[in-house]
């Protein structure tokens, strides 16, 4: 016989990471009285700036909603504006440029080190006091009941709570647990990512360059560096990634060009495979999907965070107006409604623009070409790329 009952909360969160922990503290700015958990299955650890840190792209809607929820003004210092976004075909006539003074915006989107806004969380969530993290741990056990979910973490711990949301990334365990398939395209593909350093500054300018290796995404980072995101075919990865700093900085010089600089330094590399994995639920009884947990969409437009960020708002807003039932079945019926649209969007639009410019016919040459050109001819044409680029289109 146990001796002690389920601790209860009102949300448990399983994954403490970026959209776990904007997920807790925006919660907690709007309902200060909720009893929230967050289940994270790395240990506590202190976060610290390199020049290896990975970085996000947040769109200007992204940083419309961190200022909103107190968070941007300790960011904002770190942050470096994206001003410009220019989109090519390397040795094609194509080519689109978008200025966030052309849209009257004081930045497109900004650049973050995920370490800083980590970091911030931590902060942040250790001041409130409707907060519990359980870290190191993970769900071994999810038994969904009429008004709650009950929960067994690995150790023998329990917990109940009226709304289980999991937040764990792309590969999530309790998603698996709680009874959810998903439905995933691979791109046989792999993204490779690193910081590049320059000697000239980078003009706060971010670059899409689609090459015959693949396309070539360059984030502006502070202190004369871009955020690299190089993507190139399965059967290639490994060759790329086994150069050494020195071959693989002149070879992402030679893919890329010399449109944005020369490139005198890379840091650490990494690299994952792609594919277009969505969740074939949104919600199902007292649990809610969000962030990677529900799509995990190609990095070619840099969309798979504010995304997420555009969930995290959604349930913020659905919890608050559930004050009768939180995780009841109308409350997440409207949050998956209100989704569905944009993950749509957003997704085919992503996949649509890897089967285009991953694709080596000259028939699909012409035709983005014509239409990167048909953009720089045509304002009317070019501002839905930018409001997607700024999330305020979806």
């Amino acid at each position: 016989m146990k001796d002690t009952a389920p601790e209860l909360f009102d949300l448990v969160i399983a994954g403490g990471g970026m959209a776990g922990s904007t997920l807790a503290w925006a919660l907690l700015q709007a309902q200060p009285q909720l009893k929230v958990a967050i289940v994270e299955q790395q240990p506590e650890q202190v976060s610290s700036v390199s020049f290896d840190s990975r970085s996000i792209a947040l769109a200007a809607a992204s940083v419309d909603l961190l200022r909103q929820w107190g968070l941007w003004q300790g960011l904002e210092k770190n942050a470096c504006a994206i001003n410009t976004i220019n989109v090519s075909d390397r040795g094609h006539f194509g080519k689109a440029r978008l200025s966030a003074e052309e849209y009257q915006q004081p930045a497109l989107g900004y650049v973050l080190e995920v370490e800083h806004m980590g970091a911030l969380l931590t902060d942040k969530l250790a001041t409130k006091t409707g907060m519990t993290r359980y870290a190191p741990a993970t769900i071994s056990d999810i038994s969904p009941q009429q008004q709650l979910q009950h929960l067994t973490l690995a150790d023998g711990r329990e917990l109940s709570c009226k709304l289980l949301v999991i937040a764990e990334g792309g590969l999530s365990a309790s998603r698996a647990l709680a009874g959810f398939s998903t439905a995933e395209k691979p791109y046989q593909q792999h993204a490779i990512i690193a910081n590049l350093a320059l000697p000239q500054n980078h003009q706060h300018t971010a670059w899409e360059r689609f090459t015959e290796h693949g396309p070539i995404a360059l984030l502006p980072l502070p202190d004369k560096r871009y955020s690299l995101v190089y993507t190139v075919a399965d059967d290639a990865v490994q060759q790329v990634m086994q150069l050494d700093d020195a071959a693989f900085t002149a070879h992402i010089q030679q893919a890329f060009g010399y449109r944005a600089g020369v490139f005198n330094a890379t840091g650490k590399r990494a690299c994952y495979p792609l594919s277009l994995r969505l969740s074939t639920d949104v919600v199902r009884h007292r649990v809610a999907l969000l962030g990677n947990s529900l799509h995990s969409v190609h990095p070619i437009a840099g969309q798979g965070f504010n995304l997420a960020m555009r969930d995290i708002a959604e349930l913020v807003a659905q919890v608050t107006a559930a004050t009768d039932d939180i995780g009841g079945y109308a409350m997440l019926r409207r949050y998956q409604q209100a989704r569905l649209h944009d993950i749509g969007i957003v997704s085919n639009a992503t996949d649509a623009l890897v089967r285009l410019f991953s694709n080596k016919s000259r028939t699909f040459a012409l035709a983005r070409n014509m239409g990167l050109l048909a953009m720089t001819l045509c304002d009317e044409l070019k501002r839905p790329l930018a409001e997607q680029a700024m999330g305020y289109r979806s």
